[in-house]
């Protein structure tokens, strides 16, 4: 007979109940041949005294694999493994017990070498550089959670637990529509917007309804990555134009259209991504004129619209968009703390429409009490108090950056103070490269990041993104304190 005692490990303590336990483990005997078809199994008291558990508990074991057709019951003769079970095939033996789910699939699916990204491994005492994200440290958590708790602790709440619009709940989208159009001159209803989780999930959205395999998009030779990658995951083809100190170089956009069809132009018109400067009064309008001239959409990303240092936020393009060409793209995320995943896509009635209609298959809809959160937290004036405080906060954390990178480490480094957003272009002297700098830095335990991403076009610019605003003062000081060591190590090799 076979050893059930020594085959069976019940634990008493979890809260899975025994009786599961028991038929689970049954389940694996029968799948690796162990208990094969059609043996006979103990009757519920001899099993019951053998694995010292109550016969109730057997009993409840034995109907669970009847109703999942692992055994069959015969009036008169017992209890037997279903003699209807194939042989379950495995590539060891069949005395191998499957325990974790395979590193590898035994299918093909398609993969894609364009969404691989590095990832670096969170070490003790290490400074990790970022390309500029706000510091989650300075959230107003409580401000949040309280106003959360308010509005769950509602009866009328009850009605949001379902499911509702895939615009996003209606009352975020009025309080942004409000908001939107008083802090950035929109002419926009509530027919413009839909709330997504981010603005990443805006431009995926943007980029699944334009393109189509080969048409064209016209990004800055420097540009945000996940815009890239975005774009040529949907099968479009990129076209690069040069970026100076007044942005994308619109007269290279209408050279281009002049020769080809274009579909769209991806803009960070208020600090571009990466480089940080603000597209200039004159391309603006010439961009406007382009798109309304060849009829190509314009897809703006403002993703910091809100830390400005020097001046007053410049209005989006989407402010002077009269004939429906800007498609606007915005969130709380990068304002408030990454892991509030709300963000908003404005455009014309049609392909907001359209837009709704495909998130609903790739997410049904966003989280409708955080959405009532924010909507409060907008309509309060939280969100505006925040601002103002972080505002001041990130302005003395680049001041104090570009003083200390100036004063220690000029000779190796070259930037331009930005006029907002939360990071530096920082320019590396030709006499080194960023690999040298990224490899001798982990010595000093810091860690660059994934700088290669900043020159998808190949341009040999050798410069990457360096925040500031995630970083304490103190933070700041120990940044460039591992940074001038790093750079100090290279001259001595």
């Amino acid at each position: 007979m076979f050893p059930y005692k020594t085959s069976f490990l019940l634990k008493r303590n979890t809260s899975q109940a025994l009786y599961l336990q028991l038929s689970n483990q049954f389940i694996t005997l029968i799948k690796n041949n162990t208990l094969p078809s059609n043996t006979k199994l103990p009757g519920s008291r001899v099993l019951a005294e053998m694995l010292n558990v109550h016969r109730k508990t057997v009993v409840a074991c034995y109907e669970e694999l009847l109703l999942q057709g692992w055994i069959v019951s015969i009036p008169k003769k017992g209890t037997f493994v279903n003699t209807d079970l194939p042989l379950l095939h495995y590539q060891k033996s069949t005395n191998d017990i499957v325990k974790s789910i395979k590193s590898k699939a035994n299918f093909s699916f398609k993969k894609s070498k364009i969404l691989e990204r590095k990832t670096f491994p969170e070490l003790t005492n290490f400074t990790v550089i970022n390309d500029g994200v706000s510091d989650h440290r300075l959230t107003p958590i409580d401000d949040i959670a309280r106003t959360y708790r308010r509005i769950a602790s509602k009866k009328s709440t009850i009605e949001q637990l379902t499911y509702k619009s895939t615009y996003g709940n209606i009352r975020l989208r009025e309080a942004l529509v409000s908001y939107l159009n008083e802090t950035r001159g929109l002419q926009i209803t509530i027919d413009n917007i839909l709330i997504t989780r981010g603005s990443q999930m805006g431009i995926f959205l943007t980029a699944i309804l334009l393109f189509k395999k080969d048409d064209l998009v016209v990004v800055g030779e420097t540009n945000y990555i996940a815009a890239d990658v975005t774009f040529s995951q949907s099968k479009a083809k990129i076209l690069r134009v040069p970026v100076d100190e007044n942005g994308l170089n619109t007269d290279a956009i209408e050279k281009i259209c002049k020769k080809k069809r274009i579909k769209a132009v991806f803009v960070t018109s208020h600090h571009h991504h990466p480089t940080t400067v603000t597209l200039s009064a004159k391309r603006r309008i010439h961009l406007l004129n382009l798109s309304k001239l060849y009829n190509f959409a314009i897809i703006e990303d403002d993703y910091d619209y809100d830390f400005n240092y020097n001046h007053a936020p410049i209005l989006p393009l989407s402010s002077h968009d009269s004939l429906g060409n800007v498609i606007y793209l915005g969130s709380v995320c990068k304002t408030v703390a990454p892991v509030f995943r709300i963000g908003y896509l404005i455009a014309p009635k049609d392909f907001v429409d359209e837009a709704a209609k495909h998130r609903r298959y790739i997410d049904r809809q966003g989280d409708a009490l955080l959405e009532l959160t924010f909507a409060e937290f907008i309509k309060s004036g939280d969100l505006d108090r925040h601002i103002k405080k972080v505002l001041k906060i990130y302005r003395q954390r680049r001041d104090l950056f570009c003083k200390l990178m100036t004063e220690e480490l000029s000779a190796y480094f070259s930037f331009e103070v930005p006029k907002g957003g939360m990071a530096v272009w920082t320019i590396l002297d030709k006499k080194y490269t960023w690999k040298q700098v990224s490899e001798t830095a982990k010595r000093h335990q810091l860690e660059i990041g994934d700088w290669e991403r900043y020159d998808l076009a190949n341009n040999n610019h050798n410069a990457i993104r360096i925040g500031f605003a995630s970083y304490t003062e103190d933070e700041i000081i120990e940044l460039v304190k591992k940074l001038k060591q790093t750079m100090n190590s290279l001259d001595f090799l």
